[in-house]
């Protein structure tokens, strides 16, 4: 399968919206308890570009992925990708391609923000923490209880990759 990476139109907001909510319904990976519906996806997307890269992967026609800066604090690097399409090195194309967009633009640091359980449920587990540390980047800090999603607290911890 040929993928594409790209930077995100408009009219791919229903398509990341497709991926983004089962990580808000089922997952701790994203604190937000409601799903925003797809002109709110839309707006991210149009609010994050002047400014920064926001990318999708694609293949026949599909949206399988998604990765997106922004400035420290209101939104970092993220990373989402379809279920059916994780563990197939997808994430890592899609970060590699935007971490060299980001480093073109004169970005020295990226960061993210990541929440970990004390231990893996059904909800969260370590992966994203791990994926990131295959990547390059490490914990800088670790804010303990500070998600609350699914009536459990997890961790949030910090992860930064010097470009």
């Amino acid at each position: 399968m040929e993928i594409t990476i790209r930077s995100a139109l408009p009219e791919d907001a229903p398509g990341i919206w497709s991926i983004y909510q089962y990580y808000v319904a089922q997952t701790a990976i994203s604190f937000e308890i409601t799903m925003p519906k797809v002109e709110e996806i839309e707006r991210r997307i149009r609010t994050t570009l002047p400014d920064f890269p926001y990318l999708v992967a694609q293949a026949q026609g599909q949206i399988l992925g998604y990765a997106y800066a922004g400035s420290f604090i209101k939104r970092e690097v993220s990373i989402y990708i379809s279920r059916e399409n994780r563990r197939s090195g997808l994430g890592r194309q899609l970060y590699e391609a935007l971490l060299e967009q980001l480093k073109a633009k004169g970005i020295r640091n990226v960061y993210a923000c990541i929440g970990v359980p004390e231990k893996d449920d059904e909800y969260l587990n370590h992966n994203s923490a791990r994926f990131h540390a295959h990547m390059g980047f490490t914990e800088v800090g670790r804010f303990r209880n500070s998600g609350y999603k699914f009536g459990r607290y997890y961790h949030m911890i910090w992860m930064e990759k010097l470009l």
